[in-house]
């Protein structure tokens, strides 16, 4: 195994290029325009595994966007690792902030990344951190240093809540049985300090419609007489919460758990600037649930917020208009134990009675999915904290996301399999924002990494 490192080193400007190739195809999942570059993307990765060393590569199709199955068994004794990760990116918009276009990588160097990043979407979420992947199984099979069977499952609609894996998943038992699974979606403390991911909140993600009179009217001959629907959606939205920035909505907290005094010790040994923290987003202070520190607010605590708000006139210049409908799309992270279905419908049962008759109001449910917390004594873990402990030096800290990969909790329904969490990014990599970017050395240090979770699982499982 102490021969990766070469293999990398030999290899990894190709290994870069081929990632450059891979982030130029815009396969945003949500945006029905780009349908034929998702698809271009879904081959794109079949042949990346058949080149990898996947004797068997399928693209099987959904009802939706087709995922991407490939496997390399060599013993059926042996134990098997699956590995998860999707090849869908968000959308990149707004454009103009970004400083080079989205999908035209560049490689830049930043203070955090002297060696380089490559900017593009999806460069962290998730095509980089799902190739180092294809690229480790790559160098286990070209040296003879595969150690137990693999299995990839690659989705295509990952940033558009998985809808097709969990009609795929249940259908396709047999096929993805596994004695693990294997993510990197998910990021670690900072480049010096590895981190493996514990836990995951939960989502719940809707769209609400306002409608006020039946036309746009105006505001001269309207204003003050009839309800503005987009008055009304501020004022409900701002109603959410209460001074204290706590969810108003009956029954939010009814099944949260909360940690001990013990555990939050503990979550408070995890390295921290606050004063960094804030400088690396240019704000003066930060905000949240009161009684909880940032790190406790964005992991443990689940949260309300508006991702999109709009309605009425936005273009250039003035137009003095009553709008006849106002939008929002807001999401709730959630905590383990949270039922996404139950909080979802709580949030509709809610928002609706607090509209005035003034106006109408629609709850449309999107997607979502429950949140997930995985042990930290299985073998699986064990092997993967000494896979850091061998490439990084140092002990990896367990760490509990604010995140959510809702489809982890199905994999462990369906498959009765546990999953560990293995990721290489960092928060800095600005993942669902404009000017996304991925780390060279951590794309390679994630493909040095792997290869020793495999070796180490192996071991274990013969104990």
């Amino acid at each position: 195994m102490n021969i990766v490192k070469t293999y990398i080193n030999e290899h990894k400007n190709r290994f870069v290029e081929e990632l450059i190739e891979f982030l130029k195809i815009p396969s945003v999942s949500a945006d029905s325009a780009y349908k034929n570059d998702v698809l271009k993307t879904a081959n794109f990765v079949s042949e990346s595994l058949k080149k990898a060393g996947c004797d068997k590569v399928e693209i099987c199709e959904t009802p939706g966007y087709p995922i991407v199955y490939g496997e390399k068994i060599i013993d059926k004794n042996l134990p098997t690792v699956l590995a998860y990760g999707h090849y869908d990116v968000q959308p990149p918009d707004p454009i103009n902030l970004w400083d080079s276009p989205p999908f035209e990588p560049i490689i830049k160097k930043t203070d955090i990344h002297p060696e380089g990043a490559i900017f593009a979407r999806g460069a962290c979420d998730d095509k980089g951190q799902m190739f180092m992947h294809i690229k480790a199984l790559e160098y286990m099979t070209s040296t003879g240093n595969l150690p137990c069977n693999v299995k990839f499952m690659i989705e295509g609609e990952e940033e558009v809540g998985s809808k097709n894996l969990s009609w795929f998943v249940p259908r396709n038992k047999e096929k993805l049985v596994n004695d693990v699974i294997l993510i990197s979606d998910t990021g670690m403390i900072a480049n010096d300090i590895p981190s493996i991911t514990t836990g995951l909140r939960g989502l719940s993600y809707v769209e609400v419609e306002v409608t006020g009179p039946n036309r746009d009217l105006h505001s001269g001959l309207y204003g003050g007489a009839v309800a503005n629907p987009i008055n009304i959606l501020t004022k409900m939205i701002a109603s959410l919460h209460d001074e204290n920035n706590h969810i108003t909505i009956p029954g939010f907290y009814d099944a949260v758990e909360e940690l001990s005094t013990l555990e939050r010790t503990e979550m408070a040994k995890a390295p921290f600037s606050l004063e960094n923290y804030k400088k690396a987003l240019d704000i003066e202070d930060v905000y949240g649930e009161k009684g909880y520190s940032t790190n406790e607010r964005n992991s443990i605590r689940p949260t309300l917020d508006v991702n999109g708000i709009w309605g009425g006139y936005t273009g250039e210049g003035a137009k003095t208009v009553i709008a006849s409908k106002a939008f929002a799309k807001i999401s709730m992270r959630l905590v383990p134990n949270q039922n996404w279905e139950k909080i979802t419908e709580l949030f509709k049962n809610h928002f609706e009675s607090i509209a005035p008759k003034s106006v109408k109001v629609i709850v449309k449910p999107h997607h979502g999915g429950q949140g997930y917390v995985t042990p930290i004594d299985t073998i699986a873990y064990k092997a993967a904290s000494k896979a850091y402990e061998t490439s990084f030096g140092k002990t990896p800290i367990p760490q509990r996301s604010g995140g959510s990969i809702p489809i982890v909790a199905l994999f462990e329904q369906e498959l009765k399999s546990k999953t560990i969490l293995m990721g290489f990014g960092l928060d800095s990599d600005a993942i669902h924002s404009p000017n996304e970017h991925f780390g060279i050395w951590n794309f390679l240090k994630g493909i040095e990494t792997i290869p020793y979770f495999y070796q180490n699982f192996t071991e274990l499982s013969k104990k």
